[in-house]
């Protein structure tokens, strides 16, 4: 997976690709917590789900019907429209595609409940986060947000301001 700090990147430069007015703030942050949740897999370590499980991490969680189900759930809360739903949808979405960039782990169920076969992209330059926030804030953390400043931040970045200056 790529961190916590790296996944609400994509949101942010979503957002301005949207029509100006299109997207609230509060929408915008909460597209920010659906680029997270699909994480909240990993509670299932601590619930004796095993990784390559259906429900265990990068699992349906991962998959593209989660990302709908929860954008479709979370704009009939919100009472919005298909705009809302979009962002929200590729929001979460952006998780499970910045997950099969990185380096380690078992790959990314993104056909279940159809299918809990695993992938990763072929092109893979993300460094796997260590689990942890003892870890995390170690040398090998600092690995990790060198690489996703490089390949997701920068990129993010720049198409934030791309996405800016067209609109």
């Amino acid at each position: 997976m790529a961190s916590v700090f790296s996944h609400p990147a994509v949101p942010l430069a979503l957002s301005a690709w949207f029509p100006a007015g299109a997207l609230t703030p509060q929408t915008v942050a909460l597209g920010m917590l659906c680029a997270v949740a699909p994480d909240l897999d990993a509670l299932g370590y601590f619930l004796g789900i095993p990784y390559g499980h259906l429900f265990g991490h990068r699992g349906f969680s991962h998959s593209v019907v989660f990302a709908l189900l929860l954008a479709a759930g979370l704009t009939g809360l919100l009472g919005g429209g298909a705009t809302v739903f979009l962002f929200l949808f590729l929001s979460t979405l952006s998780h499970p595609l910045l997950d099969a960039m990185t380096n380690g782990g078992l790959g990314i169920a993104f056909l279940s409940p159809f299918s809990n076969e695993r992938f990763f992209f072929p092109f893979r330059p993300l460094e796997v986060p260590p689990l942890g926030v003892r870890a995390f804030f170690g040398p090998r953390g600092w690995t990790v947000l060198k690489s996703e400043l490089a390949w997701i931040w920068l990129p993010c970045l720049g198409a934030f301001i791309l996405g800016r200056s067209i609109r």
